[in-house]
């Protein structure tokens, strides 16, 4: 399937500054909102496109990489100056070009999604090992991040092995030569043009094993599985802000304890309200007999509906402050609050003219007396 065009989605040029991209999305995300749509899936996927779209286009970092090497730059783990010297290699390669020289310290960099094919250095202790860590991306909804939730992610990770108990060998067997590597502890790797060698993945750069291989893990004392974790997001989650799961990695070796989890969230945008910290704000349009004589509202905030008394006499732009009414709080940290900037709306339809008249006379004064340069 072909890279979506995300400048497409948004209705916008390359070129388009990033206020640009925001008035884009928050125009369609108005439109295609699920809580505007309920019951609609089409509506809801092309939400979540749009939001995908905004989240790359906004960031300046990602757009580069979507830019250069489109959305295969936005994967975890991407490095865009290795992934340059690696096409550069490859395309060398292709003219015959002849063999280019790598450091292998670099190729293990370079290739580093490859199972640490190229790591070298001193061989790698026979005992008890850290399992690795894990990162993870999470798309959230704007309320959600601000209300707190629990949910679940489904990852296919490395457990221990449950036959040998991560162990890797059968239970009684005594000690035998590496099959893989014979004993050496290292084992020949080619990648293109390029050989050299590298500590046994499978003895760890031991040269032995314990005893006769698990079969159920092929000795490696880990089995890749697919495991749900319940995952706690606090209310006022950080985009960007890495949440933390102990020991929800990948299992160790050799009975090693586990690495850990990191699921960074995404935010999508909300349509209405924006978040600034722990307070949030949002413009609340009023009407002209709002305004003159002050009226009681209803305003919709995360934690329900409240009544909102309209000053006397408000003026369009002025700020309320509702307080309690933002994130909401969570252990030591208060919640925050919620800002209305009033709105004044003037009737689309005709008024009659002494209507008119009568509301200028009212002012007394010019409005702009003080505007002065």
């Amino acid at each position: 399937m072909a890279d979506l065009d995300y400048y497409k989605t948004l209705g916008v040029e390359h070129g388009a500054t990033k206020d640009d991209v925001r008035k884009a999305y928050r125009k369609l995300a108005r439109k295609y909102h699920p809580d505007l749509n309920p019951g609609n899936k089409e509506a809801e996927s092309k939400f979540k496109t749009l939001s995908v779209a905004y989240d790359v286009l906004s960031d300046e970092k990602k757009r580069k990489l979507y830019d250069e090497f489109g959305e295969a730059g936005l994967a975890a783990g991407f490095d865009a100056e290795k992934a340059r010297t690696y096409e550069q290699w490859r395309q060398q390669s292709a003219r015959g070009g002849g063999t280019q020289a790598f450091d292998t310290d670099d190729l293990g960099d370079l290739f580093g999604g490859l199972g640490g094919m190229f790591r070298r250095g001193p061989r790698e202790q026979a005992g008890p090992q850290r399992g690795g860590d894990i990162e993870s991306s999470m798309e959230i909804d704007f309320l959600d991040a601000v209300r707190g939730f629990q949910t679940a992610i489904t990852l296919d990770r490395p457990l221990s092995c449950d036959t040998c108990h991560g162990s890797g060998t059968k239970v009684g067997t005594v000690p035998t030569n590496c099959p893989q590597c014979g004993g050496s502890g290292s084992v020949s790797v080619a990648q293109g043009p390029l050989q050299f060698r590298q500590a046994c993945p499978r003895c760890s750069g031991s040269g032995k094993l314990p005893g006769d291989p698990c079969t159920a893990c092929d000795g490696s004392g880990r089995v890749m599985r697919a495991e749900t974790i319940r995952v706690n997001i606090p209310p006022g989650a950080d985009p960007g802000k890495r949440i933390r799961l102990r020991g929800k990695g990948e299992a160790g070796f050799r009975g090693g304890p586990a690495g850990d989890l990191f699921i960074t969230p995404r935010i999508r945008p909300h349509p209405i309200l924006n978040r600034s910290g722990r307070d949030l704000s949002m413009d609340l349009p009023i009407t002209v007999g709002e305004a003159v004589r002050g009226a009681s509202v209803e305003v919709p905030t995360p934690s329900g509906a409240i009544v909102v008394k309209i000053p006397l006499g408000a003026q369009s732009g002025q700020q309320l402050r509702i307080k309690g009414k933002g994130v909401p709080a969570h252990g030591q940290t208060p919640a925050g609050d919620l800002f209305l900037r009033l709105m004044v709306r003037v009737p689309k339809e005709d008024i009659a003219q002494e209507v008119i008249d009568k509301i200028d006379q009212a002012y007394g004064e010019s409005v702009r007396q003080n505007i002065r340069l």
